[in-house]
């Protein structure tokens, strides 16, 4: 198969951190995450203290085109807000029907996924597991570890966009928590309908 008006890339990261060296993460530092953990007041407390970064990701530039695939690796760090979990903001695509796979390089947490109609479900996540996000499900990552990162590698539709503002407005319908030093999924007090 000839190479032609085709172009390559070669982008390094490593699988122990998900970090890059060639490229510079784009961050989400706790004050970029208001409005999105249910315990305001804990949220505030925390921000006073440290603006901790929450999570980070590498993309690696793919063209916005339905005929490449966009990728990189997502960090999710340790830590609670109140009970929660640290989290991605989670989003859903712009083209609302396309997909997008995870595989964990490292860590623990869960995928947690919804769409517009109310169907949700949860996968955990572990080295060496991928998740099949469908078309129309909003996503986010969760890490469960107290310890260590959550690493996953993302593969998705160069085209499909990232929609983060109806999260932002209406949240997802479940949350993600400690109970009894365990993780359990429990309805958003703050989902807007």
């Amino acid at each position: 198969m000839s190479m032609e008006n085709k172009v390559s890339t070669l982008v390094d990261f490593s699988l122990a951190t998900g970090l890059s060296q060639s490229k510079a993460p784009l961050q989400r530092p706790l004050s970029k995450m208001k409005g999105m953990f249910a315990d305001e007041a804990a949220y505030n407390a925390r921000l006073e203290k440290e603006d901790v970064l929450v999570y980070e990701f590498f993309d690696m530039g793919v063209p916005d085109s339905e005929k490449e695939v966009a990728y990189g690796t997502s960090i999710t760090y340790p830590g609670k807000i109140g009970d929660e979990y640290f989290m991605t903001k989670g989003h859903f695509h712009t083209v609302l029907d396309t997909a997008e796979v995870y595989y964990c390089l490292r860590g623990h947490g869960y995928m947690m996924m919804e769409n517009p109609e109310g169907d949700w479900e949860v996968q955990e996540l572990t080295p060496g597991k991928a998740v099949y996000v469908p078309g129309r499900y909003a996503h986010r990552s969760i890490n469960i570890s107290a310890t260590e990162p959550l690493i996953t590698f993302f593969a998705f539709p160069g085209h499909a966009g990232h929609d983060y503002g109806t999260i932002e407005t209406k949240g997802f319908r479940k949350l993600v928590v400690e109970q009894e030093g365990k993780p359990a999924i429990i309805d958003n007090p703050k989902w807007q309908k």
